[in-house]
């Protein structure tokens, strides 16, 4: 890192950049832009036309090669498509910059046991874009936690052609992967699943059974091909039954005020902060460079997340071995 921007109370702004311009690129561009805690140094993608639109829209610079960014700024978003993550996420970290990857970290345990080498090897900062970590119902929740044992999540949203590079398993069920590890805070003892693809190549729609060493059973559902866009999870855990809807950012907590035939209900609507979730992202991002404390969805647990995502499509695999379907009329299997 360039000067001591980083360091705790140095009243100089952290100096930001943004590295793939897409959907995701654009959104965080736009946060950036809206914090008085940083100063937008500029974007950068491989499509320059894009990164000069989008560094027009936002008053900043459009860098021409990844190199120009040493020195010029103190910590990166990479939000380029996953296969490039390792690569662009490393060559940041080697020129100093601290870096924010968007999820998933990478496309293999092997890429991202690389970023969290060179993080540590060039004492970065790196941080891991599980955005709904963030989202105000999770935040009201986690206190309140206790034992869960049981859990089912719904991730269903309709067909856009976003993150068609991988599978939903790893555009939107790892959201919720991290978020069970996160509260659970046990390790998976089994994970059982199924899923296919409908639109794409890719499987786009999946379901997984995971079982935790304490005993708690999560059913996670994610869907890419929905009629309808659903982001809830419910769970149980003694006398009580809680409820979250990441889309409204709410949270509602049903605790058994007197149990038997004739039981009664207590309803309380759990206190949330009114933030947007990928604004919390990038100030606990920022804060991070600037302490130079850890962050909660640090390179560690974002790797964890990846890995329980490669052990559910590994079953997904076995799954459709077993299985063998037959093609539909007219489809030739030869050429998928």
């Amino acid at each position: 890192m360039s000067g001591n921007s980083g360091q705790a109370g140095d009243p100089r702004k952290i100096r930001v950049a943004v590295v793939g311009t897409g959907e995701f690129g654009r959104n965080h561009v736009r946060v950036y832009r809206e914090m008085g805690s940083v100063e937008l140094a500029g974007v950068f993608d491989r499509d320059g036309a894009r990164a000069t639109t989008i560094a027009q829209e936002f008053a900043t610079r459009a860098f021409n090669r990844l190199e120009e960014l040493r020195g010029a700024v103190d910590a990166a978003t990479v939000a380029v498509p996953t296969v490039a993550h390792a690569e662009v996420g490393c060559r940041l970290m080697e020129m100093g910059i601290d870096v924010l990857v968007e999820k998933p970290m990478a496309s293999t345990l092997a890429e991202a046991d690389a970023l969290l080498d060179a993080a540590s090897r060039h004492a970065r900062i790196l941080q891991v874009g599980h955005v709904e970590r963030f989202n105000p119902a999770v935040l009201a929740v986690e206190p309140i936690v206790s034992r869960p044992l049981f859990f089912e999540v719904h991730r269903l949203g309709v067909f856009t052609p976003r993150s068609l590079d991988v599978d939903v398993i790893y555009d939107l069920m790892i959201h919720d992967l991290d978020i069970l590890l996160a509260l659970v805070k046990e390790r998976v003892t089994e994970v059982k699943a199924v899923g296919i693809p409908v639109l794409t190549d890719k499987v786009d729609i999946a379901h997984a059974r995971l079982e935790f060493a304490g005993g708690a059973v999560a059913n996670v559902t994610a869907s890419r091909v929905s009629t309808e866009r659903v982001r809830k999870m419910r769970f149980f855990q003694r006398h009580e039954y809680i409820s979250l809807d990441y889309a409204r950012r709410d949270a509602l907590r049903i605790g058994v005020k007197r149990p038997g035939p004739q039981p009664e209900f207590a309803f309380e609507k759990l206190a949330a902060p009114s933030v947007e979730p990928l604004r919390g992202e990038l100030e606990a991002f920022v804060e991070a460079v600037r302490t130079r404390v850890s962050p909660k969805t640090d390179g560690t647990s974002g790797r964890a997340a990846l890995e329980l995502a490669s052990a559910v499509m590994t079953s997904i695999r076995e799954h459709a071995a077993r299985v063998q379907p037959v093609a539909p009329s007219g489809v030739d299997k030869t050429k998928r």
